[in-house]
């Protein structure tokens, strides 16, 4: 069973905080306010896939939907400052809703006894501080569960088979237990129960055409994936 998630799909600002983004329009466009291309690819693969698909279209410049409430990194510079109280609204408002869907989706899922395979969409800049990322694709995972490594294999393997120019690399160019929804998520589900995937895909590939076979390929991937 597939779970689709997009957590950094958009660079919306809500009307009621826009004053603290006043002048910041580069850095939303940029990669630090969203992860550009992410959320366009997962929603062709939703639809071939006949999938709904779960996303978060506000700027993880409001508050980072990818981190644990706990982390100090769930605040950006716009929205640390701001008095505890206002940043629990925001957490309330935008950042709980998702988080408790997809929750409540891979537990409805799984209890049909079957493990739920959660592939998360992101996206990264080719180039971050003058290195160039090499790799097309990355999938992070967690490498000390057995069936996330065992999947993570199979499926880069796929993906090669599919596309033999793309370029698959593991846990890069983050670590795949790093603090994350999927992280969030295996500490409520049991390997048995659940497989968590950031699908990490470079921003230099994500355009035009090449984007679109992109899209084509990463979703028969995952057909046969899942056919097993």
């Amino acid at each position: 069973m597939l779970l689709l998630t997009c957590e950094h799909g958009g660079r919306r600002i809500p009307a009621e905080y826009r004053t603290l983004f006043r002048g910041a329009e580069k850095v939303l466009a940029s990669h630090r306010g969203w992860d550009p291309g992410a959320l366009p690819l997962a929603r062709i693969v939703a639809k071939r896939l006949r999938l709904p698909l779960l996303d978060v279209e506000w700027s993880r410049l409001l508050v980072e939907a990818n981190r644990a409430p706990t982390n100090r990194r769930i605040w950006s510079s716009y929205t640390a400052g701001l008095p505890r109280s206002e940043r629990l609204q925001i957490l309330d408002k935008y950042w709980w809703p998702h988080r408790r869907e997809v929750e409540e989706r891979v537990a409805a899922l799984s209890a049909r006894g079957r493990r739920v395979l959660h592939v998360a969409v992101h996206s990264f800049t080719p180039v971050l501080d003058g290195q160039v990322r090499d790799a097309d694709i990355g999938l992070l995972y967690d490498p000390r569960r057995p069936a996330e490594r065992a999947i993570a294999r199979r499926w880069k393997a796929i993906l090669e088979e599919l596309d033999p120019s793309l370029r698959v690399r593991f846990n890069y160019p983050y670590h795949g237990a790093a603090d994350g929804l999927p992280t969030w998520l295996r500490k409520r589900f049991p390997d048995a129960r659940y497989a968590g995937y950031e699908f990490e895909l470079n921003q230099a590939v994500l355009s035009g055409a090449r984007g679109k076979a992109l899209a084509a390929t990463v979703a028969i991937s995952c057909q046969r994936l899942l056919a097993g």
